[in-house]
């Protein structure tokens, strides 16, 4: 069966960075694009970023939600079967439970319903 399985969460401080890694196993990783979500306590999931499938006119495009754009950076290695998410000048708010998610499609990619398969989610607190 499909696992995706997030690593890299912990503690840090204003301004630290921070990598997390989402280890892709039971489906073909790069017929898929790729996302990041967050959910904060009390909060609703919400958009992070997004990485296109390794084929088609949107190969490699990358999406950002707003309040991430210019400080984290998405990729993958599909040899690997592996994305990651560059985490820099980490802030108080960017504190949540961070999920990676995968997506057969390119429709509606900011809506969590949009996506096929959910890994666990790994923790990132940040403080002051």
């Amino acid at each position: 069966q499909v696992q995706l399985v997030e690593s890299g969460g912990g503690l840090v401080q204003a301004g630290d960075s921070l990598r997390l890694s989402c280890a892709a196993s039971g489906l073909t990783f790069s017929n898929y694009a790729m996302a990041w979500f967050r959910q904060a306590p009390g909060k609703e999931r919400e958009f992070v970023a997004r990485i296109e499938w390794s084929g088609g006119n949107t190969y490699g495009r990358t999406f950002y939600a707003d309040s991430v754009q210019g400080r984290f950076s998405i990729s993958r290695d599909n040899a690997k079967n592996t994305m990651y998410v560059q985490m820099n000048s980490l802030k108080p708010d960017d504190t949540a439970v961070y999920y990676c998610a995968a997506s057969r499609y390119h429709t509606n990619i900011y809506l969590p319903g949009s996506y096929d398969y959910w890994g666990q989610g790994t923790q990132v607190t940040g403080s002051s």
